[in-house]
């Protein structure tokens, strides 16, 4: 098991490594071909930031552990609520009222429910991911209509600005080709590692990836999110969290689905499917009535997080 860990651990490190340079890759190519930094953001950039996560759901469902990829993205987004905004918000009060995210969460919403129904009609198989598809492109398309609408009003993207439109092509080529040689070997390491651990526990892939893999995964989006709350900045990570969860859902299964069946666990359908909604709907009062995510509050959010896993390891499931 400690070689299994060793593979997860390096495969963790290849995966956020290589995304990095994929996405600065990628958005000096996009630069250099005159696409507005605007839409870069939206789509490369979103792209990009999520290509571990997806590299290693396609990777699971082609190593024939499907499961092992739902749990990472039910698990990261369950995460990403409780874990990546709680602890922030134990260092920092996320405020809610300096940006207005009722139209986002209300998509996430959206997403959720969507993801569940496709799950509860069978496994997730290619016609099944093309309505995943199509529900990203057209909430991509709103995203993109409603900033050129507001062009003045948009932020630059800390990706995009840290990235020269002009640097040279030799050198943009050695970043995507140095991204999109360490992504899948990362995601293999990370997946036959956690798969190894699974069968030695005697639990279910499902588990692992709603655990482990899930909290691997999350680490970069966790260790931003706690910098930027000790820089008095915890408010960032909200959007971060919202954006990443429909993603998760629609763009990471819906591609993975495109390589083979997802059979749905039952388990996942009547427990964690309703945990990931429930911690959904946790953030209602502070998007739409402007509260802050105190310190109590993300003690509370961490508590349920640490309870639901230990549900899931003493639960023993199989």
């Amino acid at each position: 098991m400690t070689w299994d860990l060793g593979y997860i651990a390096v495969g963790l490190v290849l995966l956020v490594v290589a995304g990095d340079l994929l996405v600065k890759g990628a958005v000096a190519l996009a630069l250099r071909f005159g696409i507005p930094a605007l839409i870069v953001g939206l789509t490369i950039v979103a792209f990009g930031t999520s290509a571990p996560e997806l590299m290693v759901s396609v990777a699971a469902v082609l190593d024939h552990a499907p499961a092992l990829a739902l749990g990472n993205v039910v698990g990261s987004n369950i995460a990403n609520i409780l874990l990546v905004l709680g602890l922030p918000a134990i260092i920092s009060a996320i405020r809610t009222d300096e940006q207005d995210m009722r139209e986002s969460f209300v998509l996430m919403i959206g997403a959720t429910v969507l993801f569940i129904v496709v799950a509860y009609l069978g496994p997730i198989g290619w016609p099944q991911a093309l309505v995943l598809l199509a529900g990203l492109g057209v909430i991509l398309f709103r995203q993109i209509r409603e900033a050129l609408a507001h062009r003045a009003n948009r932020v630059p993207d800390d990706e995009i600005a840290s990235v020269d439109p002009h640097t040279p092509g030799w050198q943009i080529a050695l970043l995507l080709l140095a991204g999109l040689v360490g992504l899948p070997i990362g995601a293999d390491l990370l997946v036959d590692g956690a798969s190894n651990i699974a069968s030695a526990m005697g639990v279910s892939d499902a588990v692992i990836g709603l655990t482990l893999v899930a909290l691997g995964t999350s680490l970069p989006e966790l260790a931003t999110s706690v910098t930027a709350a000790m820089k008095g900045r915890s408010d960032v990570a909200l959007g971060n969290v919202v954006g990443s969860n429909i993603f998760n859902l629609l763009c990471i299964i819906g591609v993975a689905g495109m390589f083979g069946n997802i059979p749905v666990p039952a388990q996942m359908l009547h427990f964690d499917f309703l945990v990931m909604l429930g911690a959904s709907l946790l953030l209602i009062p502070f998007i739409f009535r402007k509260r802050a995510i105190g310190r109590w509050v993300g003690v509370a959010f961490t508590l349920i997080y640490l309870v639901y896993i230990a549900a899931l390891l003493i639960g023993g499931r199989v």
